[in-house]
């Protein structure tokens, strides 16, 4: 969902919170066992290929725990970095040295846990990993400069929580957005080692950075604190790669004219020369949710220029492969395509369509992001799809994908059935999505169908693996059919499908998935008068506003929801997303958020409906569930509500993760079940 909300009503949450989580009992045997394969998957993170090529590093979470193996680029000879406490502690953060032989890292095990530290290894000694930094606050985003001198990363100084609005908002106290604030800052350690220097200035939170080819200026994503709420503002600076420097805007979006005015801007990388900076910018709901048109603006200012105009793909991701070609990650029609672009001055033109693949690619941190060697033959990335479980993918950069290197999930099937790829036209527009059939598919039999909406709205539903939370490959294995569109506000179809919803949430976007189960119903046998309808954040929206609209869906889990835009604009310290979105503020244009707002509907609700929320959600604040909730109940509707104790928008308790998903899953089972 876009950034949403911070809890402004903590006695109301607290009021409501159970004392003492209970679990459902009377489970169904099949949803245990379920749980208990998609328990098993390994999550695979900061996948780093080395500059020269030849080796691989890469973060297994096992447990909670996460510890980095290294290996040859062809997955041989993994192994540990440090073996010496295996699952007492957690290291994570990784990048190569630019000289191949040196690894930096975060870890804990020396603190017990307690604090990280910058560690480094050099992988051509037998020595064990050295501490460059003691850490007093929250690290991130290791680069070296191309120099490998130095080492820079994203900071807060004596920070408390992982600097991302999808995790647990700091309890509310104090002067609102003044006490405690923290600000995240690119800060820098010498390859030598000593003193942790902070470069950029107190009073920018910094989002990203980039260090220039020749290590002596770094450009930056940032705005003024908060950082949760100011994203969607943020500029483009550029300054020397030295404490106490004075940061230049390079770009800022509010005041540039042309088709980036107003919208957000992220992945800056300097050309080869240093003379310009490309950057996706666009429409986007989320920092690290990233896709829309590439752009340049040059190192010395100006106005920038949009390389990609009308394009019918999503950019989410680019890497300069020469001085006038790009590397271009990207969503095509629902699957993630890798293309080389030629660039000149005023365009980016596709070249060549290396691959396209129905799976979801990424490095572990940056959705469709790569790792690529420093000659660009290379790559490597995680991939995983409906078919398989996440691996490690590297090797020659070209026209084939990459295979698996890694057996870290071998043993994993899916118990769910075949993945389809479903397309329709609506009202001008070319939509597609996806479609899981029940497992165990028999075609003379008819089955129900669940609708997943996913977050965002500026996001896409990517085949992926399942891991033990909300999602729609678990509902297919217990017999249903699982659609999962990609309506208008998706990426995938160019930037004029995305910005199509526009002071539009819930009208556009349901017609387009409605005529997508009008096209599944005429080739499939999907019972209409069996449809269920589930999502997450803004999934959670279309799940609370579209049983306002028709009486279609017979059974709703709304996870994370909005369910008043107008009370959430009051509630949540994250309100710049909604200006792109909405057009204004809801105090200067109240109608296009209340046409928008369940809540001024909800005499047409009839449909059993389970709420899930955590009860520290600085995206979707809980009180929009409790509001829904309460409304649903007071009119006889079929309704429960679960909050989740110190969670937020992105659920990090094992325990809370499966039970969420357990609770839908017997939602379903009992007011929409898969047997007539």
């Amino acid at each position: 969902m876009a950034r949403p909300a911070r809890l402004l009503l903590p006695l109301m949450a607290a009021a409501f919170a159970p004392a003492v989580f209970a679990e459902p009992t009377h489970v169904d045997p099949r949803i245990e066992s379920l749980l208990g394969e998609l328990g098993k998957v390994r999550q695979i993170e900061m996948v780093q290929l080395s500059p020269d090529g030849s080796r691989l590093a890469w973060v297994v979470r096992t447990q909670g725990k996460g510890h980095i193996e290294v290996a040859n680029a062809d997955g041989s000879n993994a192994h540990a970095i440090d073996s010496s406490k295996p699952g007492s502690c957690s290291e994570s953060d990784l990048a190569w040295a630019p000289d191949s032989r040196q690894l930096a890292f975060l870890s804990d095990c020396a603190t017990g846990g307690k604090q990280k530290e910058l560690m480094l290894a050099d992988l051509s000694a037998k020595a064990a990993p050295k501490r460059l930094a003691a850490l007093t606050g929250v690290a991130q985003s290791l680069g070296w400069s191309p120099d490998g001198n130095t080492l820079g990363f994203l900071y807060v100084p004596n920070g408390t929580r992982r600097a991302s609005a999808v995790f647990a908002a700091k309890p509310a106290a104090g002067e609102v957005g003044v006490d405690g604030l923290e600000v995240q800052r690119v800060a820098a350690v010498k390859l030598t080692g000593g003193a942790v220097q902070l470069l950029t200035p107190a009073e920018t939170y910094a989002y990203e950075f980039t260090w220039s080819p020749d290590s002596t200026r770094i450009a930056y994503v940032g705005a003024v604190p908060p950082g949760d709420n100011n994203w969607w503002l943020a500029k483009l600076y550029v300054q020397d790669a030295r404490a106490g420097a004075t940061g230049t805007t390079l770009l800022d979006p509010s005041t540039v004219k042309g088709s980036l005015h107003g919208l957000q801007i992220a992945v800056p990388r300097w050309s080869p020369d240093g003379k310009r900076l490309a950057f996706i910018g666009g429409l986007m709901s989320d920092q690290g949710s990233t896709g829309g048109d590439i752009y340049a603006v040059a190192a010395s200012g100006g106005e920038p220029v949009n390389l990609t105009p009308a394009t019918k793909v999503t950019p989410g991701w680019l890497a300069w492969t020469g001085p006038r070609q790009l590397l271009v990650s990207q969503v095509s029609n629902g699957q993630s395509q890798v293309a080389e672009y030629a660039v000149d001055d005023t365009r980016a033109t596709p070249q060549k369509t290396l691959f396209t693949l129905p799976a979801t690619i990424d490095d572990g941190t940056l959705e469709m992001a790569l790792s690529l060697s420093a000659d660009h033959t290379r790559v490597a990335f995680v991939q995983s799809s409906y078919t398989a479980a996440p691996e490690v993918h590297a090797g020659v950069l070209g026209d084939t994908p990459p295979s698996a290197v890694t057996s870290l999930n071998a043993g994993l099937k899916p118990g769910w059935g075949k993945a389809e790829s479903v397309e329709w036209d609506n009202e001008g527009h070319h939509v597609q999505g996806w479609l899981l059939y029940p497992a165990n598919y028999d075609p003379n039999k008819r089955y129900p169908m669940i609708v997943t909406v996913h977050g965002g709205p500026s996001s896409a539903v990517i085949p992926r693996w399942p891991g033990v939370g909300f999602g729609g490959s678990p509902f297919s294995a217990l017999g249903y059919f699982v659609f999962m569109p990609n309506p208008r506000g998706s990426f995938g179809q160019g930037e004029a499908y995305v910005q199509a919803n526009r002071k539009d949430f819930g009208h556009g976007d349901l017609r387009d998935i409605l005529a997508g189960i009008d096209a599944i119903e005429k080739k499939l046998p999907v019972d209409d008068q069996r449809l269920g309808l589930t999502g997450w954040s803004y999934g959670g929206f279309m799940s609370m506003f579209v049983p306002t609209q028709t009486q279609r869906f017979r059974a709703v889990v709304a996870g994370a929801g909005i369910s008043n835009w107008q009370s959430y604009y009051g509630q949540n310290l994250i309100d710049q997303w909604m200006l792109p979105f909405f057009g204004a503020s809801v105090y200067d244009d109240p109608e296009v958020y209340a046409k928008s707002s369940a809540i001024n509907f909800i005499k047409q609700v009839k449909t059993p409906t389970l709420v899930v929320v955590g009860d520290r959600d600085a995206e979707c604040p809980a009180p929009q569930s409790f509001e829904y909730w309460h409304a649903l109940r007071a009119q006889g509707v079929p309704t429960s509500l679960v909050v989740y104790p110190n969670e937020g928008h992105h659920f990090v308790d094992p325990a809370h993760q499966r039970d969420v998903l357990q609770r839908a899953l017997m939602w379903f089972e009992k007011y929409l079940p898969a047997t007539n």
